[in-house]
């Protein structure tokens, strides 16, 4: 029997059920009559369900622009631990996402997690509504909704599996960058869908805004109605009909994840593993955030090791079982030393894109949001209302529109050149840029009119979000490329992981340095890190001699 011949014979059983036995991307015959059909048809319903996930992760970048806005209790640096406490949660939750695929299945996967949203996007439309209640309770919500980000690990890693490797740029490019306009698209609704009783009586009453708003068509005057509560209830209009849509419409490859049981085993094991990252995050957090939510003992460049090395050890002793077993072969990617070079390059292109987008809206509005002028003594201060500032929520969906809306097409470069050679131009080029807006930000901070230093402000964010767009996809490309087909998964699920945590790093380094009237720092060290990891790129995959030659 020849293979055009297998090929025609499996694709009726392959339509027919949610779980696919049969499965050989790279096989030219199966993948023209079989695979690419069901690869795009998942791929397609990946899409919309991983920009729920990133929109419900990232939404504390503008809800806290708005509780700032609103006149809620909290300080900025209080406000600022919201969007680092959903960064690191998402962060940590991409740990244990990196191996459900293999544990459990793409379909139950992504089905699950997706319908996991609507707790945090239901939670936070109620508490959102109480601004009496105490910070410990939005830092709760904030950790809950790193479901969103965790969600990005399974979904790429999933992904990866259906698509053969000759693809694995377009396809993951496609994936994470559509995906990733949940960060854009969130930057947008929220605005919109809080200026509207969006669900009438039910969706509860609107408070008054104390200070001027925005969104992208401009500012909203102070004395304005606000729904902010609908920044969490809008997302349940359509993860629901996603939910569905995920389990009617994707499949679980048996030939990757054999042993995953029913679907309910299936979702109790991701339930059990989601359950146990939640753990080592909450310890660190305990540890790392100030009084009276936590002991303040440790700085964050302890407790981002701490808690992935917590997670890691939870995972492989709380695993029993087939599960067991299961998650030890996939640990053997860490003997591998291209797991560690593309862990780091991958914190340069998706790391600088996550962080960015949760900073830069607060960024925005502590910056040039007040005028900085010096007191009676000489002494800078940072407290008097700009008249003239730009509102962030009008213009911080921009850089990462951007970003997101370019990975694609850096990924479909790489397929053509090779991915290091494009991850090797982006670097240079955001060496560059963040040395570039950490200057402007510095000028910005000592000016009584910092709106003047505002469109050179963005035009270096664009340029930075744009190359950390193109190299996240260039990166997709080396990593489908270097691994095999069983490693590739997990690996692009831990280099997200790792590089996810940009998301709680940026927020943090961003908000210390602003609060130490020395902004630009923050920006010089992300140089710093760029430029040494171009030389990391350059000595494993572009010197003469490279470990693989411009994968």
């Amino acid at each position: 029997m020849n293979t055009t011949t297998q090929a025609r014979r499996a694709a009726p059983s392959a339509e027919r059920g949610a779980d696919i036995t049969d499965w050989r991307p790279e096989d030219t015959d199966f993948w023209d009559s079989t695979g690419k059909q069901i690869a795009y048809r998942n791929l397609w319903i990946s899409v919309p369900a991983l920009l729920c996930g990133f929109a419900v992760w990232g939404m504390w970048g503008i809800i806290t622009v708005q509780m700032l806005n609103l006149g809620f209790p909290f300080t900025q640096a209080e406000l600022f631990t919201l969007t680092a406490i959903a960064g690191i949660s998402g962060a940590t939750m991409r740990i244990p996402a990196s191996f459900l695929i293999r544990l459990a299945g793409g379909r139950n996967t992504i089905f699950l997690t997706t319908a996991m949203l609507l707790a945090p996007a239901l939670g936070t439309g109620m508490a959102l509504q109480h601004p009496d209640w105490p910070l410990w309770a939005f830092q709760l919500l904030a950790l809950w909704s790193g479901v969103g980000g965790g969600n990005f690990a399974s979904s790429m890693s999933n992904i990866s599996t259906f698509f053969p490797k000759r693809l694995q740029g377009t396809a993951l490019g496609l994936n994470a960058g559509l995906g990733n306009f949940g960060v854009t698209t969130m930057q947008i609704v929220i605005p919109l869908v809080m200026t509207v009783s969006l669900f009438g009586s039910f969706g509860g009453e609107p408070m008054t805004l104390v200070k001027d708003s925005g969104w992208i068509f401009g500012k909203i005057a102070a004395g304005t109605p606000t729904w902010i509560q609908n920044a969490g209830f809008a997302w349940v209009l359509s993860l629901v009909p996603l939910a569905v849509l995920c389990w009617f419409g994707m499949n679980n490859l048996k030939t990757v994840s054999a042993a995953t049981g029913s679907p309910l085993v299936a979702f109790a094991k991701i339930t059990y593993l989601y359950t146990l990252a939640f753990v080592p995050a909450i310890f660190m957090l305990y540890l790392y955030l100030p009084a009276p939510t936590g002991l303040g003992l440790i700085s964050m460049w302890v407790a981002i090791p701490l808690d992935i090395v917590s997670a890691l050890l939870v995972m492989r002793l709380a695993a029993f079982g087939a599960m067991k077993d299961n998650v030890a072969k996939q640990f053997e990617i860490f003997r591998n030393k291209h797991t560690w070079s593309m862990t780091a390059l991958y914190i340069v292109t998706f790391g600088s894109f996550i962080g960015f987008s949760m900073a830069l809206p607060l960024a925005i509005t502590v910056i040039f949001g007040f005028q900085h002028v010096p007191d009676a003594a000489g002494v800078m201060t940072h407290t008097l209302k700009n008249p003239a500032a730009p509102s962030a929520l009008t213009y911080a969906w921009i850089g990462p529109f951007i970003g997101a809306a370019v990975r694609p097409v850096g990924g479909w470069i790489a397929d053509k050149v090779g991915g290091s050679i494009v991850t090797q131009w982006i670097s240079a080029a955001m060496v560059l840029a963040s040395a570039a807006v950490g200057y402007v930000m510095m000028q910005a901070y000592q000016s009584a009119a910092p709106q003047e230093y505002f469109v050179p402000f963005m035009v270096l964010f664009v340029v930075l979000f744009m190359a950390s767009g193109i190299g996240n996809g260039s990166t997709f490309r080396t990593i489908g490329f270097i691994f095999d087909r069983q490693q590739a998964g997990p690996v692009l699920g831990w280099t997200s992981a790792i590089a996810a945590y940009g998301a709680f790093i940026a927020p943090v380094v961003i908000g210390a340095q602003i609060k130490a009237a020395t902004p630009q720092y923050a920006m010089y060290g992300f140089a710093v890190f760029y430029a040494l990891c171009l030389v990391l790129n350059w000595w494993f995959y572009l010197r003469a001699n490279a470990y693989v030659k411009n994968p």
